[in-house]
């Protein structure tokens, strides 16, 4: 638990305290389920159904998988992969397969039959549990995974060697005695994409939560306080959703909101966070715009009872935090981490002062730098790579069948993110842009970052995203796309406008020499710019 008044007595406070033995399903339920009805979930299908779990419902229920699963041959160790969208089956899928001492393996239901093969062959994994909706690609790639003998669906499906989810927890045992696991015990695989080659298997350990609950206590404004409870839109197959939010708030006993409908609907967002007294909330930045722009007079039309809000990701602009504080009533506390190393950076507006354009400081407990060229930590304003020193609870195990890629991910001691920032005198870091999206032109090594930054705070800019580009003369240009706001006419009036804002408030070199107006920018369904399609145009 963090405590202090200021940010330099909590990190002054915070001591690691890691356990000779801990399981992440026991901890984010059993622990918790004393007999009682204490609640942990609140779940709203998409008709608007509700149902809700105690962690006594939410201990019988996975104890009750485990035991289904063992007795199907799911020993300890193997991967089950969980292909299920924000739904009470998945939590209790993960809670079990935790307790069971096997590794899970979360499948976003937005994938294809490849990718979801991709995954499931490269971990070998031995099980999955999945719904009706999504079984026909798994009865597609079915012949080709060899390791995979057991499939679990939730819903329609089930013969023909496939059982069903709710029949094999109904006929199984409420007793279940969690295998020991330690802290380093693998946990998890997260599959993360990079820039070139198949994507990555991130290996995590049990104390990933426990590496994760600094960070999250943080950007919640020291969580847990009376009455708090989280939301969030992310679905639980991404980190984000699941431990920057859902087992964070369940290792402290607080319940979760889970309401996910197939097409993000801002309205209904604000209406069930006004339901249900939301005190907590995590998105990415691009569902906030989204709320922004879409909902007008939030303050006059719901009761906003939040306490804390975090985004991170992407750039936040300053509309973002002025929005937030002037219409949900809280600044908004940025968060930077990845996949393999989350949570490492960011703010807490109750210990410390919100600065602009900076993504926070070191989150206590965890020792990060800017790194030059030569491996020595750079000197104050120095643009660098982000990294983060080991051993840290929070850092992966290494990428699944890959030491090639795990020894490029270090250099020594120090974890490399594969970000470029600076640090200032006061200790806030600065994100410049990815190291692979470093802009050489003319002789200027430029951060994408921060004309992006620049960017949004000119008044016709939606959204943006900043390239390099090929040039014979300069070796590569700046190249802006961007999404006008509307009322805005895509000319070369507004081109010279937005190129001048940026000759006027940044660096004269830094300046957009290509500009493309977009209607929309192509994004991940977490709001992520795929890059990828605007090098592509």
């Amino acid at each position: 638990m963090l405590n202090g008044q200021t940010y330099d007595e909590v990190c002054r406070n915070f001591r690691w305290n890691l356990p000779e033995t801990y399981n992440i399903g026991v901890d984010v339920c059993d622990k918790w389920a004393d007999g009682g009805k204490r609640l942990a979930l609140i779940y709203v299908g998409p008709d608007e159904t509700e149902q809700r779990f105690s962690f006594q419902d939410l201990k019988a229920l996975s104890n009750r998988l485990a035991n289904a699963l063992r007795a199907n041959g799911t020993e300890n160790g193997d991967r089950v992969g969980i292909l299920l969208p924000q739904c009470p089956e998945t939590l209790i899928s993960h809670i079990a397969v935790y307790k069971l001492g096997c590794i899970a393996l979360p499948l976003l239901t937005l994938f294809g039959p490849m990718a979801i093969e991709y995954r499931l062959q490269d971990s070998a994994a031995r099980a999955v549990i999945t719904n009706s909706e999504n079984l026909a690609k798994i009865m597609e790639i079915r012949d080709r995974l060899p390791d995979l003998k057991l499939i679990m669906v939730v819903g329609d499906g089930a013969g023909d060697g496939i059982m069903d989810f709710w029949k094999s927890v109904s006929n199984g045992k409420d007793d279940f005695d969690p295998v020991v696991t330690r802290p380093d015990d693998p946990a998890l695989i997260i599959y993360t994409s990079g820039t070139t080659g198949q994507p990555k298997g991130t290996l995590h350990a049990h104390r990933l939560l426990l590496g994760i609950m600094p960070g999250f206590e943080f950007y919640h404004n020291l969580f847990p306080q009376p009455g708090d409870l989280m939301y969030t839109p992310l679905d639980w197959a991404y980190i984000g959703g699941s431990y920057d939010a859902l087992f964070p708030t369940l290792h402290h006993g607080v319940p979760v909101l889970a309401f996910r409908p197939p097409k993000f609907d801002p309205e209904k967002a604000f209406t069930m966070m006004e339901k249900y007294a939301v005190r907590n909330l995590m998105v990415v930045p691009t569902v906030l715009r989204i709320m922004m722009n879409s909902v007008k007079n939030v303050k006059d039309r719901y009761k906003v009872h939040l306490r804390s809000v975090t985004a991170g990701g992407e750039t936040l602009g300053e509309e973002l935090y002025q929005w937030s504080r002037e219409q949900l009533g809280v600044e908004l506390n940025e968060q930077y981490g990845q996949t393999e190393c989350d949570l490492v950076i960011g703010f807490c507006c109750r210990v410390m002062p919100i600065v602009h354009g900076a993504i926070g400081k070191a989150v206590p407990g965890h020792h990060v730098e800017i790194l030059n060229p030569e491996g020595e930590i750079a000197a104050t304003h120095e643009v660098g790579e982000i990294c983060v020193k080991r051993p840290d609870p929070v850092m992966f195990l290494n990428y699944w069948n890959n030491p090639e890629g795990t020894a490029e991910k270090f250099s020594g001691q120090w974890m490399k993110t594969g970000d470029l920032g600076r640090k200032d005198e006061n200790g806030y870091f600065w994100f410049t842009g990815r190291a692979d999206d470093l802009i050489e032109s003319g002789g200027y090594r430029i951060g994408p970052g921060e004309i992006e930054e620049c960017l949004m705070k000119h008044e016709a800019v939606a959204l943006v995203c900043v390239l390099g580009v090929p040039d014979p003369v300069r070796g590569q240009i700046v190249k802006a796309f961007i999404v006008p706001k509307p009322g805005f006419t895509p000319d070369e009036m507004l081109e010279e406008s937005i190129r001048n804002h940026v000759k006027g408030k940044l660096e004269a070199h830094a300046y957009p020499r290509a500009i493309q107006f977009l209607e929309e920018m192509p994004m991940t369904k977490t709001g992520k710019i795929l890059k990828n399609k605007l090098k592509a145009m």
